[in-house]
């Protein structure tokens, strides 16, 4: 939670290491995102290719009021968790005004929150670290337990560092290199290269604290999709195995095939090629943060110097993951506008959705998959 990347690849990525040294990282961290790029690829090409579909149509029709509300409940969940204090609300309404009314970039966002709670932590850390219930969890012992003597591959070497921080350079810059070269340095692959490394260095709390980010840049500033198109692209990485994050994958192969990156006659391998690119210089930089600074990371535990920031930073991101979920409930229930008309089944699959995860706790899965299917009946219905 301390490093900026999706944080269940990294701690894949950082057992594999843990276990089974360099090679074991890289096979836990690849596999885990492997299967979700391929499945996603398959599910964006059918999206694109049939979403016309009166069939494909209703599904997606049934799962956007679903994802609102799966939105807002991440946004519930993890306030419940981080805003323990008066400051940290205070920070989170800072956020959602800042994103929502005065139009901040997210970046700007992360790093106010970030000098916020330093500063509390140094002149009043009462006022940032709230109450803490102090529960601990007790567990069967584990291969690697508190107790076992460090392996010696988790010793920290400069030699293995500086080995690490020169191959993660490389294998950053000559693929960005090649496609600067290949495609100019405007081109779209190339601008993927840039966007999602900037998505891997601010996903900091998991994929719901970097979608803002992601749905400003992809929707408003490069316009590689639409709103519509933005939120089933939520709705598909909700229903897949995987991390949240790989909606990147999606929101690239989808630019790729619309644009024709390789040619009219090769929309697949255009779309193909831009979701391997935005899955490799999203998830790069982790395998690098955990390679590199696996034999520090314990030293980081209890340290508030480096929590007070994450503290503040989680508060933030509450407060735009609250915009993000009206900003979608918006564009969901009044899909032309307020001027047009508002979207009453829409808003009934909502409050639907609203209250099974709320209140009966179900999981994301059936919410989605109930959803689509009310969706589809009504569509098939009219």
């Amino acid at each position: 939670m301390l490093l900026p990347g999706p944080e269940a690849q990294q701690l894949a990525t950082y057992i594999g290491w843990l276990l089974h040294r360099t090679w074991g990282g890289i096979a836990a961290g690849a596999l885990f995102v492997l299967p979700s790029l391929i499945l996603l690829t398959l599910l964006a090409w059918l999206y694109v290719a049939f979403g016309n579909q009166p069939a494909v149509a209703g599904l997606f029709y049934g799962f956007k009021p679903a994802v609102t509300a799966i939105v807002a409940h991440a946004a519930y969940r993890i306030g419940t968790r981080t805003l323990r204090s008066h400051l940290l609300w205070a920070i989170s309404a800072a956020s959602f005004v800042a994103i929502s009314a005065l139009q901040v970039p997210f970046p700007a966002i992360l790093t106010g929150a970030a000098v916020v709670g330093y500063l509390a932590w140094r002149l009043a850390p009462e006022r940032l670290l709230g109450k803490t219930n102090g529960a601990v969890s007790q567990f069967t012992p584990a291969l690697i337990d508190e107790d076992t003597p460090p392996p010696e591959h988790t010793r920290f070497r400069a030699r293995s560092f500086a080995r690490v921080l020169v191959a993660g350079a490389l294998l950053w810059v000559v693929p960005m290199a090649w496609l600067a070269a290949t495609d100019g340095w405007r081109g779209m692959f190339t601008q993927m290269t840039w966007f999602f490394t900037k998505v891997a260095l601010l996903t900091f709390g998991g994929a719901y604290a970097v979608l803002p980010y992601v749905y400003q840049a992809a929707v408003n500033h490069y316009g590689w999709l639409t709103p519509g198109e933005m939120i089933d692209g939520l709705a598909l990485g909700e229903t897949t195995p995987g991390p949240l994050i790989m909606v990147v994958a999606f929101v690239a192969f989808v630019a790729g095939y619309r644009q024709a990156l390789l040619g009219p006659e090769y929309t697949f391998a255009g779309g193909a090629l831009a979701a391997l690119v935005a899955t490799w210089f999203t998830f790069l930089p982790s395998f690098l943060f955990i390679l590199a600074g696996g034999p520090m990371v314990e030293s980081t535990r209890g340290n508030l110097t480096l929590t007070a920031p994450l503290q503040a930073v989680t508060a933030a991101v509450t407060g735009v993951i609250v915009y993000l979920a009206l900003f979608l409930t918006y564009h969901v229930l009044w899909p032309h506008g307020f001027s047009g008309r508002f979207d009453w089944p829409s808003a009934c699959i909502a409050l639907g959705a609203t209250y099974l995860l709320f209140r009966q706790q179900a999981g994301v899965i059936p919410v989605i998959a109930l959803s689509g299917a009310f969706g589809l009946a009504y569509k098939l219905v009219l």
